[in-house]
């Protein structure tokens, strides 16, 4: 018999996307689109992508923009973009997010900035929503450089779990055109679903239970803090725009102030 969950509406949510997706020639020209629409993005820190001019450009048009700043880190994989997977021991892990997260801590300084939080990239979100271990070495890695930053993380049992056990503020994230198992780990077998009707409808039952629909056909219960919006796709701004008009997102630490009755 299939459980039944308890509806529970969602009243503030992030909506992220990610930037300086680009390196030296390769330019990515539509990674801005998206910045009127999302409450935090991510700044690629130049292993998978990302080069010094583009996070520089990357981080004025956030803070023109006034938008939460994080590190979107990855493996040093410039000619896959990160999309493959690397064995890597714990300490050559830790150095590796560290690198990364301390080049953008570095940027932001100097423009009077300060990152938020911290979002893994491909092959490495991938193993961080699928291997505890592992996303618990990215979650020690990210709390070295400061207590204060949230590990935007796959959603699902896992990154709550390596929260809890880390001590380290998680924002369980969500991708609309992925197809999610009963367990909320990915289905990457399942090419993405581009169809914005399907994706919006999807938001709305999110946004008003708390749940969303799995590859076995049933409800699963997902607590979601941050969305991420792709640009990849030719309708990923009218995607951005409608998802807008259901909610305004806000900002994961703000969120938690709220709720802590530190800003009204």
């Amino acid at each position: 018999m299939q459980e039944i969950l308890e509806k529970k509406s969602i009243k503030s949510i992030d909506f992220n996307c990610d930037l300086a997706q680009a390196y030296g020639v390769y330019k990515n020209n539509n990674e801005f689109d998206l910045l009127d629409y999302v409450s935090s993005v991510n700044i690629s820190c130049g292993f998978h992508a990302g080069d010094p001019i583009t996070i520089k450009e990357a981080l004025l048009k956030a803070k023109e923009k006034n938008v939460a700043i994080g590190a979107h880190i990855g493996f040093n994989d410039i000619q896959g973009f990160g999309y493959r997977p690397v064995e890597l021991k714990e300490n050559e892990l830790e150095a590796l997010v560290i690198y990364q997260v301390g080049a953008i801590m570095s940027f932001a300084k100097a423009y009077g900035l300060s990152i938020e939080h911290v979002r893994p990239h491909g092959a490495m979100y991938k193993m961080a929503g699928e291997d505890f271990t592992f996303s618990t070495a990215i979650a020690k890695a990210i709390k070295k450089c400061s207590d204060w930053l949230v590990y935007y993380a796959p959603v699902g049992d896992i990154t709550a779990k390596v929260g809890d056990y880390i001590n380290i503020p998680i924002a369980q994230e969500l991708s609309l055109e992925k197809t999610y198992n009963a367990d909320l780990t990915i289905d990457y077998s399942i090419e993405d679903n581009t169809n914005n009707y399907d994706l919006i409808k999807r938001l709305q039952h999110l946004l008003h239970t708390s749940q969303i629909r799995n590859n076995l056909g049933g409800m699963s219960f997902a607590n979601v803090n941050t969305i991420h919006f792709s640009n990849k796709y030719k309708n990923s701004m009218d995607l951005i725009k409608e998802a807008a008009r259901l909610i305004i997102p806000q900002p994961v630490n703000y969120i938690n102030a709220k709720s802590s009755g530190w800003v009204d």
